[in-house]
């Protein structure tokens, strides 16, 4: 019988490891937002911050209870875009980078 890694462990240790990846997660949830899905989005969020700053410490830097924060980035969770806004910051700064959104506007 083969082992297998726990998904949530693979995804950890590949963001510690590659920033890169970090940053393209990080741009898969922004765009999926923006393309009206955002419970997936919102549980790739999970994944980085597990992977980086953590509950704890993004709580302290949000100024949200950690509870609170598990469960605004749940499957069900419903943020308010203040609470996103410090998520992404929190999130930006740690992997160093900036967000540019880009637009492709679709005429039909």
């Amino acid at each position: 019988m083969a082992l297998t890694r726990d998904f949530k462990e693979t995804v950890n240790a590949r963001v510690q490891r590659d920033s890169e990846f970090a940053i393209a997660l990080l741009d898969e949830a922004i765009s999926l937002f923006l393309n009206g899905e955002p419970e997936t989005a919102r549980l790739i969020l999970r994944n980085i911050v597990n992977a980086t700053v953590g509950f704890e410490q993004l709580a302290i830097e949000t100024s949200k209870p950690s509870k609170s924060l598990h469960r605004i980035l749940s499957a069900k969770g419903n943020p308010t875009m203040d609470n996103l806004t410090a998520i992404f910051n929190v999130l930006r700064k740690k992997l160093n980078v900036d967000i540019n959104v880009k637009t492709t506007v679709i005429y039909h």
